[in-house]
């Protein structure tokens, strides 16, 4: 069994970019809008290192809202599979959902089973990458994030990205950091059996 870390995309490893469009800022809806937050790449290998396995699950429904194109959104993940590959750093896979219950292209809008808060892929990568859930974390800057980890049983980490406050508040994170890396820092201590393990700071 894997211990591994699973990781939110926008607001977690690259820059949420602002929409004059709609005022809020959001995911990078071309890859030259993909913008990595300072710290990260020595953050991902120092978890690597510590031997967790590492993936993304990320919510992707701007195509569904018809915000960017299918093309555009996945020109985004060639970008930043790229980068982080430059920087030897190696996902074990990356799970995005391009749907969303509100969406207005077909195929794309309505229900699923795969958006967060779901688990779908959490239980998928615990099936098929043989991941110990219980051993392992789940990053998020957002509520959906830790509800997605602790339905499984995984530890939680919140980040608090300032421009995505409005959507967090509700949910009861194992930690709170201000990024990724002093997450890092606090799963690197509680793996390695520090204190008594996890704590709200």
């Amino acid at each position: 069994m894997t211990a591994a870390v699973f990781l939110d995309r926008d607001g977690v490893l690259n820059e949420l970019i602002f929409n004059p469009k709609t005022g809020e800022y959001e995911s990078p809806h071309a890859p030259e809008d993909l913008v990595m937050i300072d710290g990260v790449i020595p953050a991902l290998r120092r978890l690597a290192g510590a031997g967790f396995a590492l993936f993304v699950v990320s919510n992707q429904p701007s195509y569904a809202k018809g915000k960017t194109t299918l093309e555009n959104i996945q020109g985004v993940h060639r970008r930043l599979e790229g980068s982080l590959s430059a920087n030897g750093i190696a996902f074990g896979e990356y799970f995005y959902c391009y749907h969303h219950p509100h969406g207005i292209v077909p195929g794309y809008s309505g229900n699923c089973l795969c958006r967060k808060p779901m688990p779908y892929f959490l239980l998928k990568a615990a099936r098929e990458r043989g991941v110990d859930l219980a051993a392992s974390w789940m990053v998020g800057d957002q509520d959906t994030d830790v509800e997605c980890g602790r339905s499984v049983g995984c530890k939680t980490a919140l980040v608090m990205n300032a421009h995505s406050a409005a959507k967090r508040g509700c949910s009861r994170p194992d930690i709170t950091v201000s990024a990724l890396s002093q997450a890092v820092d606090l799963i690197i201590h509680w793996k390695g059996g520090g204190d008594n393990g996890p704590t709200d700071d």
